[in-house]
């Protein structure tokens, strides 16, 4: 039985003919503000349209807004950001990615409930965390959903989420924490739509109704559908979703990460064994020898091309005999530089005259055998 228009998902694959024009007259639009097709590939650009249901008038809006975003905050080199605080943030706002779902998505965890809020803002500012909150989501892009593709063998270009409310009691409900989630959300859902797969907020105590009544409200109806509210009894739910040994333990699977670092490890595809940091200020000195040996390997292999050339051209030059003179050819030129006469198939408005020093029999084969010894 084929299917019905309303069931085709607007995924890269699936798409019914109205969804496959919309992506076309979108794909004209991007080409004509002059955006790579690399960059702004077609799984891209269905985001946008999934996130504004395929109408091309409202994805283009949300899209030259979100270009004009980029470059007021200067995305494209977001990633010579040092966000020095980052030890100490996560210590106050523990976070990070931990392996994948059973669907090979990258598994993103949030300890909502141990947020200390007054103290993380003792040590960075609003403007320094959507800072890094960008610099997060173009890693996601370039590197996470990348080795997740790669590790799965198909395209993941989605994330499953866990926000664990456990320990946040009464200081969930108030204005400091709601600005803060929706400073983290606008970031994300105003400039990479879609990103989002499934969402969990576990550990969800009574009194956090009143603050979800408050976040939902500027959350689209699509991402309140992905998001999904359970208290204490939620292993079996999440149990669905991911292997247990990929589960970290303070969830209930067995993946140690109580009184570790491994969430801040981020580990998973993209850094199994926890040995290559996602971020730049995690590896200044990695990342400054990695600069230095890209150079100094782009300098030899121009100094070797350099050589070839130089070889190629010499070989093909042509010498006078140092007896017998070659007839004068107006559309060549000869050169006498240090003693060595050559003639040139490049025009040139001079005449060189016989009194000029020949390149003798020798000269040619020390210079033939440097050549070759080269």
């Amino acid at each position: 039985m084929s299917k019905k228009d309303k069931d085709y998902t607007g995924f890269p694959g699936d798409c019914n003919q109205t969804q496959l024009k919309a992506l076309a007259d979108f794909r004209n639009i991007v080409n004509n503000m002059g955006l790579s097709d690399k960059v702004y590939d077609d799984p891209y650009l269905l985001r946008f349209l999934r996130a504004r249901k395929f109408d091309i008038n409202k994805t283009q809006l949300m899209f030259n807004d979100f270009i004009k975003w980029r470059k007021e905050h200067d995305v494209d080199n977001i990633m010579t950001y040092m966000f020095e605080e980052l030890p100490q943030v996560r210590t106050y706002y523990p976070h990070g990615y931990h392996k994948t779902d059973k669907m090979g998505r990258p598994i993103y965890i949030e300890r909502i409930g141990m947020l200390q809020l007054n103290k993380l803002f003792e040590i960075t500012s609003e403007q320094r965390l959507i800072k890094y909150y960008i610099q997060s989501y173009e890693l996601l892009l370039k590197r996470i959903f990348p080795a997740c593709s790669q590790a799965k063998g198909t395209r993941i270009d989605q994330t499953f989420t866990i926000l664990d409310l456990k320990g946040g009691s009464m200081k969930m409900v108030s204005k400091q924490v709601y600005n803060f989630i929706q400073l983290a959300s606008n970031v994300g859902q105003n400039n990479y739509p879609e990103i989002l797969g499934k969402m969990y907020i576990v550990n969800a105590p009574m009194m956090f109704t009143g603050i979800w009544a408050m976040i939902k409200i500027w959350l689209d109806e699509k991402t309140k559908n992905k998001i999904t509210i359970l208290g204490s009894s939620y292993k079996d739910e999440l149990l669905k979703h991911i292997d247990i040994d990929n589960l970290p333990d303070f969830l209930g699977g067995n993946s140690k990460c109580e009184n570790t670092d491994a969430l801040s490890l981020n580990v998973g595809p993209w850094n199994p064994d926890g040995t290559k940091p996602l971020f730049p200020v995690e590896q200044p000195a990695q990342q400054e020898e990695e600069i230095q040996q890209f150079t100094q390997t782009q300098e030899d292999e121009d100094q070797k091309q350099k050589l070839d050339q130089l070889k190629s051209a010499l070989a093909d030059m042509q010498f006078a005999s140092p007896t017998e003179k070659a007839p004068h050819n107006p559309n060549k030129y000869e050169v006498t530089t240090q003693n060595n006469h050559i003639v040139s198939d490049t025009p040139l408005n001079t005449e060189v005259g016989e009194e000029d020093n020949q390149f003798s029999q020798q000269q040619q084969q020390q210079l033939q055998q440097q050549l070759q010894s080269d």
